[in-house]
């Protein structure tokens, strides 16, 4: 007589949770559906909506009036201070800095000065740079207005060379945050409401009665959850990226780096699930719980918009969201031609909130 294999037992529950999966309405429409209707929607109205961040490759004469009253008062315009001037072109190589300052000043003989703004920028940051453009002519028309109005001008824009990067487009920022957020709301909801359901109906009792070890039903529920999110994930990439033109830096290599860390993300959100399963007492108790987790990263963790638009008090808590990591580090591989050990940290961090979150799902979570 054969002994009973709890592996076989284990991939015959995962492919009939993987076939209940597709055959559930709510999975395809949050799986698939959802984060595509974002990307398409973004993806053809194009645009930018990135923060103009600048950098100073002088800062002797930021001191001048037309500085201190005009472009560092401008609430669209923020400073990227402590960066020498290789990290800078870096960073504007990047698309992360709209363009690096240099100012230049020549005194008349009336004593009066006339400015010049050297700005070098380049092809990733060219959906910022027309911002940044037209806040420094219009501060230099607010001073020829304010404070020489016989003059001709104050100051004027000199553009330099720009350095070589590529092009920074929307897709490119809006992909990997609707990618996170779909891992995060699969991990959630996906797994709260199958053990809830697979409790309610009494079906966890039924394979109690088999010889089937209880984590290996946990862990055949849990690997066709896995394989649906990547199969998911490989859809909305490659729909990114051949519809839309979204970056993907080395290629294939990127691109199983980023579905390295859509697992990563996945098993680590799949505990906050666990965790909503155990504490939820009917149906209707499950949404509440999985929106406490789910809307402030949703919100919070730069799905539609970096977080540096935030107020201070309100970045310090958008960068502990495990959310926030997640899609940092998947717009640094893809975009920035980051390697997973470069992105070591944003990883470290999520599978320090995957050992909180599985910690306490042991604590709360409930066979019957």
């Amino acid at each position: 007589m054969k002994s009973y294999s709890q592996t076989k037992a284990m991939f015959a529950i995962t492919r009939a949770s993987l076939r209940a999966i597709f055959r559930s309405p709510s999975a395809v429409i949050f799986g698939f559906a959802f984060p595509l209707i974002f990307i398409l929607v973004f993806g053809f109205i194009g645009g930018g909506g990135v923060t103009v961040r600048i950098a100073f490759k002088n800062l002797a004469d930021t001191n001048n009036m037309l500085m201190k009253n005009g472009l560092l008062k401008n609430p669209s315009i923020r400073l990227i201070k402590g960066l020498s001037e290789d990290e800078a072109k870096k960073e504007v190589a990047k698309g992360n800095i709209a363009a690096i300052i240099e100012i230049d000043s020549t005194q008349a003989a009336n004593g009066t000065y006339q400015y010049t703004f050297k700005t070098t920028t380049s092809s990733a940051s060219m959906d910022k740079f027309p911002i940044l453009q037209s806040q420094l002519g219009s501060v230099i028309r607010q001073a020829d207005e304010r404070i020489f109005p016989n003059r001709l001008t104050v100051a004027k824009i000199e553009r330099q060379p720009d350095v070589p990067g590529r092009e920074y487009k929307t897709i490119d920022f809006i992909l990997p945050g609707q990618l996170g957020f779909s891992l995060l709301s699969a991990g959630v909801f996906g797994v709260a409401f199958m053990f809830y359901s697979l409790r309610n109906t009494l079906v966890l009792k039924r394979f109690f009665a088999t010889p089937i070890r209880r984590p290996y039903i946990i862990l055949g529920e849990g690997l066709s959850r896995v394989l649906f999110q990547l199969l998911t994930a490989i859809v909305i990439i490659s729909i990114g990226y051949f519809a839309f033109g979204f970056t993907l830096v080395n290629g294939f290599e990127t691109f199983l780096e980023m579905m390295v860390l859509s697992f990563i993300g996945l098993l680590v959100f799949m505990g906050f699930g666990f965790i909503v399963s155990g504490l939820a007492t009917s149906d209707s108790s499950i949404p509440p719980f999985a929106n406490l987790i789910t809307l402030p990263q949703f919100l919070l963790a730069g799905t539609f918009f970096p977080i540096d638009r935030f107020p201070g008090w309100l970045q310090v808590i958008a960068k502990v969201l495990p959310l926030t990591h997640l899609n940092v580090a998947m717009r640094s591989v893809a975009f920035e031609g980051a390697h997973l050990w470069d992105v070591k940290n944003e990883i470290g961090i999520l599978l320090l909130w995957g050992v909180v979150a599985y910690a306490i799902a042991i604590k709360v979570f409930r066979w019957e």
